[in-house]
Order: structure tokens, then C-alpha cells, then sequence
């Protein structure tokens, strides 16, 4: 396997290791938060720890940085092996060096996102950050699907980190507002955040089997080329070399 191989299979093997481990605690302290908060409002206690709202919280903010670092990779991965296979950066260099400043000011919003308490500049770092994910995943060689959008792992990544960038922005909101108007936001959006994480880990699979490894490239792309104007269709097997 070479190194382009091993830099293909990093962006699943965070999501494994990582970010689904990470979803479940994070879901199992929201259940925590929510039980504490009911059984506290009617019988005045709880057996719950306090110390699970804390932890929801902080872990959900790690779960963020998660999700937008594991997309940024797979988009860098698809983006800048276009670049090389076709040698763009002597043909348009320009275009190269904006797809890196975007990369960079992209990840530099996300920072002073989890920096800023401020309400205005976070929806201002929040929308940037969210802005670079869109312009960065439209750029050529991101395997989008769109013709089948709705099992494109692309477009359930990125709707989850939107998802998530957002729930981060209005953190402080949820404790300011009295009403609990922003926590029924927030928990309907990360429902739906729940049931994109399911589709992630299924699509996600999918592109697996769809996206080869370096040594099948050209046995895959040999199969696509291959034309079948009988039914059932039939296509060759590539002849694979014989080692010595």
C-alpha cells in the first residue's frame, strides 16, 4: 500500500477510532443532561451527576472539531490529489495557491469560533467556516454523487458538519435564554445530526468500495470503460500480472 493509499484511508479510520465513539458518549451525556434536568424539575433531585451537562458540553465541542477536521481531510485528499495527477499547479498556479489560503482561513474561522464569546463574531466565524466546507467541496476531484445525492456520503459529511458548526455557534445562547427557545433548536438539529451520523456510517461504506486503492485504479477505470449492449450485461475481468 502506498502513501497516497494510507492518506486515503485516514479520513475513515478517525471516523472509526474517533469521531462514532465519540458521538455515542456524547449522546448517552445529552440522555444524562436531559433525565437530570426532568426528574430535578419535579421531584427537586436527581441521582444524575451534575457533572454530566459539563461533560456533554465540552465533549460535544470536541465532537465539532472532530467532524470538520475529518471532512477537511477527505476534501484536502480528493482536492490535491486532483492537483497532482493533473499537474495544475504549473498550468494555474493561482487556483492552487486560493485553494490553499481557502483551506487555511476555513480552519483559522473554526479556531476563532471556539475562541469568540462574542454573539455577532460567532455567527460571522461560524458562517465563514461553514462557507469554506461549501467552496472547498465544489472544487474538482471531491467525489460528490450528486446524480445520487441522497446515498452520497459527501452530502450527508456535510450537512453534519454544518450541523454541528451551528449547534457550536449558539452554545452560549442555550444558557442565556430563559425560554429554553435555543435548547429546542439545538436538540431537534442534533436529532437530525443523529440520524446523518446513521446515513455517514452507511454511505460511508458505500464510497469505501467505490473509491479504489492506487494498485486497482486501473483495473476499476478498465471495467468502467468497458461497454455492455447485451442483457444481462457481461464485461471481462481485467487480467491481473503474474507475480514472479
Amino acid at each position: 500500500m502506498e502513501l497516497r493509499d494510507a492518506i486515503l484511508l485516514l479520513h475513515p479510520a478517525i471516523a472509526v477510532i474517533v469521531v462514532f465513539p465519540l458521538i455515542g458518549i456524547v449522546v448517552n451525556r445529552a440522555l444524562q443532561t436531559r433525565q437530570r434536568r426532568l426528574e430535578t424539575k419535579a421531584t427537586g433531585k436527581s441521582k444524575i451527576t451534575p457533572v454530566a451537562g459539563q461533560e456533554h458540553v465540552q465533549l460535544g465541542r470536541y465532537l465539532t472539531g472532530g467532524v470538520v477536521g475529518i471532512v477537511l481531510i477527505a476534501l484536502a485528499y480528493a482536492i490535491f490529489s486532483k492537483i497532482v495527477d493533473k499537474n495544475i499547479w504549473t498550468k494555474t498556479p493561482f487556483q492552487v495557491i486560493f485553494i490553499g489560503l481557502l483551506f487555511a482561513a476555513t480552519l483559522a474561522s473554526l479556531i476563532l469560533l471556539y475562541q469568540t464569546r462574542e454573539r455577532n463574531w460567532r455567527a460571522i466565524f461560524a458562517t465563514l467556516t461553514g462557507m469554506g466546507l461549501v467552496v472547498l467541496g465544489c472544487q474538482d476531484g471531491v467525489y460528490r454523487k450528486t446524480n445520487q445525492w441522497y446515498i452520497s456520503h459527501y452530502y450527508y459529511g456535510l450537512i453534519a458538519a454544518l450541523l454541528m458548526i451551528f449547534s457550536l455557534a449558539i452554545l452560549p445562547e442555550i444558557y442565556k435564554d430563559k425560554k429554553n427557545r435555543w435548547r429546542k433548536v439545538h436538540i431537534a438539529l442534533n436529532c437530525i445530526a443523529l440520524l446523518i451520523f446513521l446515513g455517514l456510517g452507511i454511505t460511508g461504506t458505500l464510497s469505501l468500495l467505490e473509491i479504489p486503492l492506487t494498485w486497482q485504479e486501473s483495473y476499476v477505470n478498465m471495467l468502467y470503460k468497458q461497454k455492455c449492449d447485451t442483457k444481462p450485461c457481461i464485461i471481462q475481468a481485467p487480467s491481473f500480472p503474474q507475480k514472479p
